[in-house]
């Protein structure tokens, strides 16, 4: 669950720290006193997009961080997929905002934004204002059906996705291959000059590094043999070079070496030393010897190696890569030189993935066709409870006639509000108040077999009020049984359900505007309800109706 939300620098707040609980969180506040600020930090932590304006004036920087319990063993599983281990049970998202890029940190790390975004779908769920519009277009109702149906149909939807890839691979191979016999001929003799080309230039790998090594040596040859063959004259044993005075010295040596033990660790030491100077003078000869080298030698490596470039520059960077550009070119040619049988092999493919993906995507269809019965069902229920008294809420299903990575179905709720209506779209019955409900209700579906512990709803209660608000209430209150919620509401029926609630606030003091948010007691909610309930002008009568509301809301939880 959500922890806490620790927010700095961002529009009107200057700094604040917030402890949420479990249950019911409920953030009320006066209008204009910063509660779309308060939520829209946790989308901006969460990798949402912001603007420059969004940091407070004269700050450098804005600042979001999220902490979250993690004790949901599926959860921690997600994670760890993810890289991402909780530090005691807990994980820390932070997104520091700056004026042209922000930096995004789990645990203190920095990550990706996507890797940002997908710890965020293991750990909250944020139901906006936005998000119930997204129920007007058909092409998402089938992903709330498949959200519903849970892990049986994510399994058959990944092994059609599977299929439908194989599919398409084989498709495209066989459009690939369907030539005439003028096409065929001509793609033949190009793709037999390239394996001839390849084949006749006899390369080994590592050869261009032996030849470039050869080629930087001959190139510099000249100027390698006189400073190896000077140098073997002043070491080598000419008369006055090293080799010859060490000599004339390990000679004068051995006559005292017998008589003074220092002398003869002196004449053993210039021994090893005239060992070593004449290995090294064995080296430095056969080095000098193997600098020298003919002009047809040196033309013969340079032509090698301009052959063996201009390859690299067609069929690849390494003779690796051209050796198996070259296989390539072969297995090709092999393929159209039994064309038909290969065009016949492909076919043969293609026609059994065919089934196959035929037979998973009609699997997957029944699976939504229950499932969807299922969460109608459920839906149309809860829809009951939010005081749609007579409503009759549908999923229809259409068969699509191609494949897709998705199956072949699209999926369509409708639904009728009034008695003796037909069931129609959503998109053309439904209003602004009641998409929200309706949402409400699948989210409450939803929520019974949904892992994630912490929701958010922003002004869920837009365009409700009297016994709906109240059923609203009861329904937000049974979420709150499972999971962590939290809610921001302007309706007296929805925070007198809270567990716990805070009153976001603006003060207006000499250095300026600011937003703050504080943790109500139970005296202080009473007053807050009375507040929502009365408006300017809060009288002994409205406290009294606040004190009741609030005894109900307990009582129904």
């Amino acid at each position: 669950m959500l922890r806490s939300l620790h927010v700095k620098n961002l529009a009107l707040i200057e700094e604040i720290e917030v402890e949420f609980e479990r249950g019911l969180n409920i953030l009320t506040g006066e209008t204009g006193a910063g509660k779309s600020i308060i939520l829209g930090s946790v989308n901006l932590a969460l990798g949402g997009k912001y603007t420059k304006d969004m940091i407070r004036e004269g700050a450098d920087y804005g600042y979001v961080e999220l902490t979250f319990e993690v004790e949901n063993p599926v959860h921690a599983e997600a994670l760890k997929e993810l890289d991402i281990f909780p530090e005691d049970g807990a994980v820390v998202l932070s997104r520091r905002l700056m004026e042209r890029r922000s930096v995004s940190r789990i645990n203190g790390e920095t990550v990706t934004m996507s890797v940002l975004k997908a710890a965020a779908s293991v750990l909250i769920d944020i139901h906006g204002q936005h998000e119930h519009q997204s129920l007007l277009y058909k092409k998402n109702h089938l992903g709330f059906v498949d959200a519903f149906a849970g892990e049986a149909a994510e399994e058959k939807r990944e092994r059609v996705g599977r299929s439908f890839q194989k599919y398409q691979k084989l498709k495209k191979q066989l459009e690939e291959a369907d030539m005439d016999e003028a096409q065929r001929a001509k793609e033949m003799s190009f793709l037999q000059f390239e394996a001839d080309e390849i084949d006749n230039a006899c390369l080994k790998e590592g050869e261009d590094e032996e030849l470039e090594s050869l080629y930087k040596r001959m190139t510099n040859g000249k100027k390698i043999a006189e400073s190896t063959s000077a140098a073997y004259s002043y070491t080598s044993g000419q008369d006055a070079s090293a080799s010859e005075n060490l000599s004339r010295a390990i000679r004068l040596l051995s006559d005292i070496a017998g008589y003074d033990k220092k002398a003869a660790e002196l004449y053993n030491q210039l021994s090893e030393i005239d060992s070593l100077l004449n290995d090294f003078n064995r080296e430095l000869s056969d080095y000098s010897d193997s600098c020298e080298f003919s002009e047809e030698e040196f033309y013969e490596t340079e032509k090698r190696l301009n052959e063996i470039n201009h390859l690299k520059t067609k069929y690849g960077s390494t003779i690796e890569d051209i050796l198996a550009y070259g296989e390539d070119r072969k297995a090709k040619l092999e393929k159209l030189a039994n064309h038909e049988e290969y065009i016949g092999r492909l076919k043969e493919d293609l026609e059994k993935e065919e089934k196959e993906l035929l037979k998973y995507s009609g699997e997957l269809t029944k699976i939504r066709t229950a499932q969807g019965k299922l969460l109608k069902q459920k839906v149309e229920a809860g829809l009951r409870d939010l005081n749609f008294a007579d409503v009759k809420f549908e999923i229809e299903f259409q068969g699509l006639d191609h494949y897709t990575s998705g199956g072949m179905d699209e999926a369509e709720f409708a639904i009728s509000l009034n008695p003796g209506q037909p069931v129609r779209p959503l998109v053309s019955v439904a209003s602004g108040g009641e998409l929200s409900r309706i949402m409400l209700a699948i989210k409450t579906v939803m929520a019974d077999r949904d892992d994630i512990e912490t929701l958010i709803f922003d002004e869920i209660d837009v365009g409700i009020s009297g016994r709906t608000a109240q059923k609203v209430s009861e329904k937000m209150a049974v979420i709150g049984r499972g999971h962590q919620v939290i809610c921001i509401t302007h309706l007296a029926q929805i925070a007198a359900m809270a567990d716990t609630h805070f009153l976001i606030e603006k003060k207006v003091e000499k250095n300026g505007t600011t937003t703050g948010i504080r943790r109500l007691s139970e005296k202080e909610e009473i007053k807050e309800l009375a507040r929502i309930l009365g408006g300017a002008k809060i009288t002994e009568t409205v406290l009294e109706n606040a004190r009741e509301m609030k005894k109900l809301a307990r009582e129904i939880k």
